[in-house]
């Protein structure tokens, strides 16, 4: 025995000293650290920053086109002689020829599309709604990472409790070994006592290892999920996440959201995902006015100024200006226009789905989340009962042992119940706060 509390206390001192060296992390620190470093949030970011392109791009639809051109040509000319016959029969010889000629020329070509069919509007607002669309996608993952921290967290916190309920219960399977030890040495409790006492301890002693390994996983997960290195010591404490709950904190909880209609018309107006849903319907109306204009014709007005001449120092002597507008109306394009209208009413008839189905499951995950609510809460409630029960049912089969009047089964089992009740309690406190987390992350009205 004597060499495994020295096991237990060199374990002690060790994680003692990696705790002093450990960077404490509150819950505030490991969301704002994931939303700086998750790679989930970056690429949302950079979502953003192409459909904010894809506007500007629509934009500048509504501005003239500006071109500018330039261009050299030379022409080399090489003509063998030659004879021929002129009238009377004469021939007469032409000689061989070579010149060369150089063409310089420059541009400038302004074009403005006057009408197309509503094209460039639509598109115009197609790219807008995808922007807007884009921004709530990023809000909703930015709740997702978010919550993802505090449920992570919260589980590190949680396995942190089990892990001195195990302590505990070791320390009281050894003290009481130790008086079990004592009384068999002077006669008083049999062989067979000493045995499976120390069968309980080695199987406390397992319990323990377990539930620190749980804990340490359980960090090392939150700390990959946050993007910070594994490889260092993290201490997690938050003195705002409370170890109890009161009973006011249960029922103010149960009143306010207690209205499942109220609830999902909050969780309808705050979503992000929805609002998202909504936008890509107003970018799917807008596909399909664009499609439409097919069946349009379209207007481009024109202007052009250019210089030309055999020599660049005599660019300018030579000047040309055009202008005009062009119409063009496609009367037949083989159904291409039709198809392209078809095919927009398809993606704005899914759109119109998606919205529709994106509702239903907001209520379905509102319903779920307020059932888990209400659940935990009675688990709570019943988990404290429980405690209260069987601390002194422990007490009460410890001081009939001591006394000779109950058994060392009484005992054990008295003790496991205590063990299952403090860990029951551990698990229906941070259960009660996760549930209550899940629920507003369902409404999702909280912005990061």
């Amino acid at each position: 025995m004597r060499v495994i509390e020295c096991i237990a206390l060199a374990t002690l001192v060790l994680t003692s000293i990696l705790y002093s060296q450990a960077k404490i992390l509150t819950l505030e620190q490991s969301k704002q650290a994931a939303l700086e470093n998750n790679l989930n949030v970056v690429q949302a970011q950079n979502n953003i920053e192409g459909a904010q392109s894809d506007v500007l791009a629509a934009y500048g639809s509504y501005l003239p086109t500006l071109g500018v051109s330039g261009g050299w040509n030379r022409t080399q000319s090489d003509v063998a002689g030659s004879t021929t016959e002129i009238i009377g029969g004469q021939p007469v010889p032409i000689p061989a020829s070579f010149s060369v000629t150089n063409r310089f020329s420059t541009r400038l070509d302004l074009s403005y599309t006057v009408f197309d069919g509503f094209a460039r509007e639509a598109s115009f607002s197609s790219a807008k709604s995808n922007a807007i669309a884009t921004e709530h996608q990023s809000a909703r993952t930015r709740q997702t990472i978010v919550y993802d921290v505090e449920r992570g967290y919260l589980n590190v916190l949680r396995n942190e409790q089990l892990v001195k309920v195990s302590e505990e219960n070791l320390k009281r399977g050894r003290r009481q070994l130790e008086r079990i030890t004592e009384s068999n040495r002077v006669g008083a409790l049999s062989l067979a006592d000493v045995y499976r006492q120390q069968s309980q301890v080695a199987a406390d002693e397992l319990n323990l290892i377990n539930a620190q390994n749980d804990y340490e996983k359980s960090k090392a997960d939150l700390i990959a999920l946050i993007g910070l290195d594994v490889s260092e010591e993290y201490e997690l404490a938050d003195p705002a996440i409370s170890k109890t709950i009161s009973k006011l904190e249960l029922d103010a909880t149960l009143e306010r959201y207690s209205d499942f209609l109220a609830l999902s018309q909050r969780a309808l107006a705050s979503r992000p995902d929805y609002m998202s849903a909504k936008e890509f319907l107003y970018a799917s109306e807008s596909g399909e006015t664009a499609a439409r204009s097919g069946y349009f014709p379209s207007i481009i007005a024109s202007a052009g100024y250019g210089l030309s001449s055999e020599q660049i120092s005599n660019l300018s002597n030579n000047k040309n200006i055009t202008w005009g507008i062009n119409f063009r109306w496609d009367l037949f394009d083989g159904f291409r226009t039709n198809q392209a209208l078809l095919s927009a009413s398809v993606t704005k008839r899914n759109a119109e789905i998606s919205l529709i189905q994106a509702e239903r499951d907001i209520n379905v995950e509102l319903k779920k989340a307020l059932l888990d609510l209400d659940a935990a809460r009675k688990q709570y409630e019943v988990s404290q009962k429980g405690l209260i029960s069987a601390t002194e049912d422990r007490k009460i089969a410890e001081a009939r042992y001591n006394l000779g009047a109950g058994t060392l089964l009484d005992l054990l089992t008295g003790n496991a119940g205590l063990v299952n009740a403090q860990a029951s309690q551990v698990n229906a406190t941070y259960g009660y706060i996760l549930a209550k987390r899940s629920l507003e992350f369902v409404i999702g009205e909280k912005t990061y």
